[in-house]
């Protein structure tokens, strides 16, 4: 990718306003995209109606605004993306990497291993055993190891059969699975550059695999470390994150740039501000860690 101008983008998902571990990774993207004179642009990852909140996304796309953060084109909705989603689905199903899975969430996690995470046994792998009905569709996944260079983490990944299993790529209330979705969009879009939290980072490897299935290039990965409370919980709506507010954006931004190792700017308007980050912007001097503390 190295002769293809840069493209980021940011996807958050409206589950609530905007809270400052979102607006790290949103700064991140937005500057890493800037300081190589590529495009930045947004998508509103809302293919989950239960857990959305009504006008999220407008609040959202307005603090982004109010932080000075302007995308380039239109907003990418996945909601209005199904179609794009169902043909990906069906390429795979004719190329037989697809099969119905009958098996609960329930079920599989009570086949884990006492602390760690539930991966798929296989249940379902060879055809739907007697009494079963199709709840799920799944992917089927080799026993290989996928890794990849992230650009701040390092060199990481998984094997893929150990630690991934087959997973999910319709979900048993008919939603289209996270992995599929992303995959199919960055690919519309052209990202070549994906700047995200490092909550993130196990996920790529299913991803880039995928990637591989549908014929796609594989973007360039720099996973930014997730911004923690006291408690180390990630900042998330269920860990009720405060929204930030725009009134004393300079400031607000500069603990930003703090927390990802960057020179703050001594600027007196959000112009300056950003002139002089995107100017100042170095990969090498973000934490490498996977998370970094609020306060």
């Amino acid at each position: 990718m190295s002769g293809t101008a840069c493209r980021g983008r940011f996807a958050p998902s409206p589950t609530g306003p905007l809270h400052f571990g979102s607006l790290l990774a949103a700064v991140g993207s937005f500057l890493d995209a800037r300081a190589r004179h590529g495009s930045w642009l947004v998508r509103m990852e809302d293919l989950d109606p239960p857990r959305e909140m009504p006008g999220a996304a407008d609040d959202i796309l307005r603090t982004l605004e109010a932080f000075g953060l302007h995308w380039d084109g239109e907003v990418m909705y996945q909601s209005r993306r199904h179609a794009a989603y169902r043909a990906a689905l069906d390429e795979l199903e004719r190329a037989q990497h697809l099969y119905p899975c009958g098996c609960s969430r329930r079920e599989i996690q009570a086949q884990a291993v006492a602390g760690k995470p539930a991966i798929y046994p296989g249940t379902c792998r060879n055809g739907l055993p007697p009494g079963r009905v199709a709840r799920a569709v799944r992917i089927r996944v080799p026993d290989i190891d996928i890794h990849f260079e992230d650009r701040v983490q390092g060199r990481t990944g998984l094997n893929l059969a150990e630690q991934s299993g087959d997973f999910i790529l319709r979900r048993a209330d008919g939603q289209f699975a996270y992995h599929l979705a992303v995959v199919i969009d960055d690919a519309a879009q052209d990202i070549t550059d994906i700047v995200r939290g490092a909550d993130l980072l196990d996920c790529t490897a299913p991803q880039i695999f995928l990637q591989q299935a549908l014929g796609y290039s594989t973007p360039r990965y720099l996973h930014l470390p997730v911004v923690v409370n006291a408690q180390g919980e990630k900042l998330s709506k269920q860990t009720h994150a405060p929204p930030v507010s725009a009134e004393h954006a300079i400031a607000t931004l500069g603990r930003v740039l703090q927390r990802l190792g960057q020179a703050l700017p001594d600027a007196g308007t959000l112009d300056d501000f950003w002139r002089q980050a995107i100017h100042n912007w170095q990969v090498t001097r973000i934490p490498r860690s996977r998370n970094v503390n609020e306060h």
